[in-house]
């Protein structure tokens, strides 16, 4: 996989995953809405680990800076 996600997408997501999951474990979200949304918070979490995003592939959407994407080649 080529990678496809720049720090600062990856900073977003992260942060939007941690504040889901502190809303769903404080009870603040609950029912079938909370657990779509940690989900969510999961897929969040995996693809910016992982630095690639499946949805940003077929559009040919990339926020790597042209460095990053010459640093990994």
């Amino acid at each position: 996989m080529k990678k496809n996600m720049g720090n600062s997408d990856r900073i977003i997501r992260f942060i939007i995953a941690a504040i889901i999951a502190a809303l769903y474990f404080t009870g603040t979200i609950t029912g079938t809405l909370g657990i779509v949304l940690l989900v969510l918070a999961g897929v969040f979490l995996l693809t910016s680990f992982i630095s690639f995003c499946p949805l940003y592939a077929p559009f040919g959407i990339s926020t790597c800076s042209i460095k990053e994407v010459r640093d990994k080649n």
